[in-house]
């Protein structure tokens, strides 16, 4: 069965016409109205007013087919069928196009499109479907997605002078962040089709409380990490892609008073520890910058780092360590600034330590291991790895304490091991140092205890 503008059985294809035809006229009169706005003031129509100016035509174009309609004796559409045309017109012009349904579905985590028609979804529970085509031809994708890092450019600047965001043959390569909050890819030239991947947010505002209500954490993890917090242990969160260590991260920056002067620094803005002014009013988000057309202007996380330290931060967040920035961020926390954070992309606890040593000896530095795992040792003091249980959660499966250093290996203590189901449970007993500045912040050494003698390590 297929939807129809006229009475009777529903016809998807003429509803997808009409669809082009209204969203075709209101493009081509919305540039024309730009540019006689920018003609006589000399400046580009402003975002508020394209938008509205755009509404006012979708409306406009929408009657005047109407009346089309009616004279040539045809009904006009169905009220639900017009507003369905309306609002992919405008999800078209000013939304996210095919995107836009995917991108406010709370159930949808995570978009793939491999070309505009080979679509697939990941939900919150795990479920992977295909769906729909985002967009009537690859070139249409590819301009949504360039409409997009536009809108992305001007967001960052609040509407003027908006960051430059390339895609093309010369730049195949885009990372941004949307509207609410997604990460997306996108990639195009070096593959047969263009292709995106978004990875969805759905907890930009959390807590470790609510991450003991998701199954992350249990209580005495929970207690354990905001103690590491509040004592202003340096922590590195690792895992595997999706493994939801930028929430955790958020969760764990929720345990910080809003006194203290916040650095982030990342690739694509995605922390977001900014956008909430009473928990985190002083917070200087920098994100690093590809070349310009010229081949100039790029700044990495390295430059950034740098950067960041001489603007008196209280604590310095790295949205992901992947490169050159991991000298500067270690000198950092080994230097003074303590109770930063940091994620990682490791398959375990201990994996992180070889992580480090890799991007160490391929920096401008080229680090040796040994020198590498002294400046881990005095730089680091826990690495908190993500995993998925064997139903498929997300949670807390190792925490590794740093007690020193030892030529081509890191010493280390695993105070949390992963159990059969894969959540973490008590291991090896705590440093003394580690306990007292946990008890120090707050933290009942009694919850070890009381998770080594309980069936399940603690976990209900």
């Amino acid at each position: 069965m297929t939807r129809s503008l006229l009475p009777g059985p529903p016809d998807e294809g003429s509803e997808i016409a009409v669809i082009r035809r209204i969203r075709r006229e209101v493009a081509e009169t919305l540039t024309r109205a730009a540019r006689a706005h920018e003609t006589a003031t000399g400046e580009p129509m402003r975002a508020q007013d394209q938008a509205a100016t755009t509404r006012r035509l979708i409306t406009e174009a929408l009657d005047a087919y109407a009346t089309a309609e009616m004279n040539a004796g045809r009904p006009p559409l169905r009220p639900d069928v017009e507003s369905r045309v309306a609002r992919a017109v405008g999800d078209a012009l000013l939304g996210a196009g095919g995107l836009q349904p995917l991108l406010t579905d709370d159930r949808v985590e995570e978009v793939h499109a491999n070309g505009c028609d080979q679509v697939f979804v990941r939900y919150t529970d795990g479920q992977r479907v295909q769906v729909a085509p985002i967009a009537d031809s690859d070139t249409e994708m590819v301009e949504l997605v360039r409409r997009l890092a536009a809108d992305a450019g001007r967001a960052e600047t609040g509407g003027e002078g908006a960051e430059e965001r390339r895609w093309d043959r010369a730049a195949p390569v885009l990372n941004l962040q949307l509207a609410d909050g997604s990460r997306l890819h996108a990639i195009m030239s070096v593959t047969r089709r263009p292709a995106l991947s978004i990875r969805r947010h759905g907890y930009v505002k959390v807590t470790l409380a609510d991450l003991e209500q998701l199954g992350t954490v249990n209580v005495v993890l929970r207690e354990l990490l905001a103690a590491a917090v509040r004592a202003r242990l340096n922590v590195l969160i690792a895992g595997r892609t999706a493994a939801g260590k930028t929430t955790l991260l958020r969760a764990l920056a929720a345990e910080i008073g809003p006194h203290e002067r916040i650095v982030t620094i990342e690739d694509t803005y995605e922390l977001a520890l900014d956008a909430d002014k009473t928990l985190h009013p002083d917070v200087v988000p920098l994100q690093s910058r590809e070349a310009n057309v010229e081949g100039e202007g790029a700044i990495d996380m390295s430059q950034l780092f740098r950067s960041g330290l001489r603007m008196s931060p209280d604590r310095v967040f790295v949205g992901e360590i992947r490169g050159h920035e991991v000298i500067p961020m270690l000198n950092a926390m080994s230097q003074g600034n303590d109770g930063s954070l940091g994620t990682i992309h490791a398959s375990s606890s201990a994996g992180a330590f070889n992580k480090l040593v890799l991007y160490a000896a391929q920096a401008p530095e080229r680090l040796d291991p040994a020198t590498t795992n002294l400046l881990v040792a005095e730089a680091v003091h826990l690495v908190v790895h993500l995993g998925f249980t064997g139903d498929g959660r997300r949670a807390v499966t190792s925490v590794r304490e740093v007690v020193g250093a030892d030529g081509l290996t890191v010493a280390s203590n695993e105070v949390f091991r992963p159990a059969r189901g894969g959540r973490a449970v008590p291991g090896a007993p705590p440093s003394t140092a580690l306990l007292q500045a946990l008890a120090a912040s707050g933290f009942d050494p009694d919850l070890l205890d009381d998770a080594r003698t309980t069936p399940g390590g603690g976990w209900t």
